[in-house]
């Protein structure tokens, strides 16, 4: 209570002086009065006083020096106090300037009762006319001003009809009633009451401070993610090492009996696998010369370092969901489709990220099952770009997982409507590489149940579209680029996609020739992959022996690097084989396949350059799910499918598989004689990759020798066994 009546005054003080502003004059007439019966203390604002006094004499002296016609004192006057924004970019105050430098010009001889001073008047014309060259010349285009233009070359304007008006009685006083109303409005402006400001400056700053902090706690929440499932992984690899290294020490300590190593080097060997804190315990407990210990020690030193578990995310209402992504407004639909996606793509893989896929596909999210006209998938074609992209990138992150594709695949539907949206989108470039990206993975395999979709997608003229975007790479992302050139590869090792191709085999040969010497040098693979496959066909290698498509690829022999020329040698070979006759026979299509092509890979171009952000106090991402959103028990358990992720690859593989760059984004280690992913070949090139002997390696008849299997147990299970190393003409 002290510390108001502290400032009782001042505080008074601030209101009156906004009442007085706002012109509220009933309200301060009954609180000034109010004041004076209980005798509380009203001052005006010395801040409000002082500002009001020197606004009053600026007004004086500006409509004084009018008056009396004193041009330098009223511009000195009005450049120093009528703000610079104003004067440049108000139409009204640059209309009443020239006005006023009129004004100036002709006084003396509005107001000289005989001849006017010649050299007086001559300085002012001068001065108008300098005015007319610089600050005025942006009005030289209105007809309005148009005419004064020629008034400094007129000898003697006041009988010139053209400023007859200018002259007569009533022009100065309507001029100089126009100055007085646009000082009185610019100077109440300028004379913003205290407490206005204190409002405006505390107010609008903590707004913008909250609402940066609410986007940084987005950001913050997101990166938390991202580093918790990197470290998750840092301690599945640690697990994996150490299980290894038990297995290479329980080898090394059965030489320890031939005498093949001595004890010390196996104990220097397996001490340098421990982690720094242990070394020197282990050095000294640990006898190394009985068999078992090292690997028993090993093994043990799993215990203590144990995977956090990770929670199933809470069950969400999908009916209420799936009638907000159809009636909602955009907004709402394009935060719900990014939520959606975040859960998909922030959640842990294993049990975590199962549930949330499981989840979406027993309750048909995308309404994949839905003959209604209107359903979730329609969003693809939304007036709205943003929802037409975030709908684009929700499909692509469930076709970067195994049971998204499946759940994806099961007709055309989802396929049709993804072709029509690719050939359609000119506006998004994002819109159009996710829908590209589904596509792609959609091509991956073979084998039912996407056979299908990889004979539609050919039947519907996808790769003449394909080629047609391809013949001017230059103009698309390296994204669009890349999955482009990779699925027109998938799809020419089908027979359906090398007939398509033979066509138009001038035109494929002449686009994949191009792309050979392109500066993004991730699409190689492809593109050799890709020719490989259709020179398969005797009418196309006619055609490129014809266009000299030797001497183009012996070209590039002398500029790439050992693997590139493997390769371009491999193409050769193809261009003079003569096994193959035109038309391949469909039949050979139909022969079974491996079903483990399916692992998961989230690519982190899904979340790339989000267009919206919440507003303060609009949720957003899980908040928005778990708030408006909660369900009962829509998780179900996972059923796993034979070949699903956990399975273990070794021994020869099938030779030939499609491909999809973003398989390769996480870094697993690559073959080196493989034709790999843009991913594949960025970690490649800081890699150090062995070179893997041809020998005993099952090969397709006119197929290219490939390397031996990876022998790593993180080989990439999405990307092909081989495929310039093993493109089989079957296919």
């Amino acid at each position: 209570m002290g510390d108001i009546l502290a400032h009782e005054s001042e505080l008074l003080g601030l209101v009156k002086e906004y009442l007085d502003f706002a012109e509220f004059e009933d309200t301060l007439k009954t609180f000034s009065k109010e004041c004076k019966i209980k005798g509380k203390p009203l001052s005006k604002s010395a801040c409000g006083s002082l500002r009001d006094s020197k606004s009053s004499i600026i007004q004086k002296d500006l409509l004084a020096a009018f008056d009396s016609g004193d041009q330098k004192v009223f511009f000195d006057l009005w450049e120093g106090h009528i703000p610079s924004s104003i004067r440049a970019g108000d139409s009204l105050a640059q209309k009443l300037e020239f006005y006023l430098h009129i004004h100036f010009a002709i006084y003396l001889l509005k107001h000289s009762t005989g001849r006017p001073d010649k050299e007086e008047l001559d300085e002012r014309i001068s001065y108008f006319k300098t005015y007319l060259e610089t600050k005025g010349a942006a009005l030289s285009q209105t007809t309005e001003f148009l005419p004064f233009y020629a008034l400094p070359f007129v000898p003697n304007p006041m009988v010139h009809p053209s400023f007859k008006e200018l002259f007569q009685d009533p022009w100065t006083p309507e001029l100089k009633l126009k100055l007085e109303k646009f000082l009185a409005l610019i100077f109440k402006a300028s004379n913003t009451p205290k407490l206005l400001t204190l409002y405006k400056e505390n107010g609008q700053t903590n707004k913008e401070v909250l609402q940066q902090l609410h986007q940084q706690l987005v950001e913050a929440e997101r990166r938390s993610m991202t580093y918790l499932k990197r470290y998750n992984k840092i301690q599945a690899d640690y697990h994996n090492l150490i299980g290894v290294t038990a297995e290479l020490v329980d080898s090394l300590e059965a030489t320890v009996s031939g005498k093949m190593i001595t004890p010390e080097y196996l104990q220097s060997v397996c001490v340098r696998l421990f982690s720094n804190q242990m070394r020197q315990s282990l050095a000294r407990s640990v006898d190394f010369t009985r068999p078992g210990t090292a690997s028993t020690m090993l093994r043990a030193s799993l215990a203590p370092v144990k995977l956090k578990d990770v929670p199933l995310l809470p069950s969400l209402d999908y009916e209420k969901l799936k009638k907000d992504l159809i009636l909602g407004s955009d907004r709402l639909k394009a935060f719900l489709l990014q939520a959606l996606r975040w859960r998909l793509t922030t959640s842990h893989p294993g049990e975590q990220r199962e549930t949330v896929l499981q989840a979406y596909i027993s309750n048909d999210l995308l309404d994949c099952h839905s003959h209604s006209q209107r359903s979730v998938l329609q969003l693809l074609h939304s007036k709205s770009e943003v929802v037409r992209q975030y709908m684009a990138r929700l499909v692509n992150a469930f076709a970067s997982l195994a049971e998204g594709r499946r759940y994806l695949a099961q007709s055309t539907k989802v396929l049709r409507m993804l072709e029509e949206r690719l050939k359609e989108e000119d506006k998004d470039v994002i819109t159009r590489e996710n829908i590209l990206g589904a596509l792609q993975k959609f091509s991956l395999r073979l084998s039912h149940p996407r056979r299908p979709l990889q004979t539609a997608m050919i039947q519907d003229g996808l790769i003449f579209w394909l080629i047609d975007v391809l013949e001017e790479p230059d103009c698309l992302s390296d994204y669009t680029l890349e999955y482009s050139v990779a699925l027109l590869m998938n799809l020419c090792l089908r027979s359906t996609g090398k007939n398509m191709c033979a066509k138009v085999a001038g035109l494929v040969l002449k686009v994949l020739s191009d792309l050979l010497g392109h500066e993004n040098r991730e699409i190689q693979p492809y593109v050799n992959g890709a020719l490989y496959s259709i020179l398969s066909i005797p009418s196309i290698r006619e055609e490129a022996r014809a266009m000299g498509m030797e001497d183009i690829l012996c070209c590039f022999i002398k500029e790439g690097n050992a693997e590139m020329i493997r390769q371009i040698e491999f193409i050769i070979k193809q261009l003079h084989s003569e096994e193959l006759l035109d038309g391949v026979p469909e039949s050979d299509d139909d022969e079974d396949e491996d079903d483990e092509e399916d692992h998961d890979t989230m690519e982190a171009d899904l979340d790339k350059d989000e267009l919206i952000q919440p507003q303060l106090g609009e949720l957003s991402g899980e908040k928005l799910l778990t708030t408006e959103y909660l369900g009962i028990m829509t998780n179900t358990g996972k059923v796993r499918r034979k070949g699903a992720a956990g399975v273990q690859w070794g021994g020869p593989e099938p030779l030939c598989r499609p491909i999809t760059p973003g398989g390769h984004r996480t870094g697993y280690p690559v073959l080196e004689d493989h034709p790999i992913s843009p991913q594949m070949a960025k970690h490649a090139r800081n890699s150090c990759l062995p070179s893997l002997p041809n020998a005993h390696r099952p090969v397709c008849k006119g197929v290219m020798p490939g390397p031996e299997p990876c022998t790593s147990s993180s080989y990439d299970p999405v990307a092909p066994d081989c495929i310039l190393n093993g493109c089989c003409n079957h296919l």
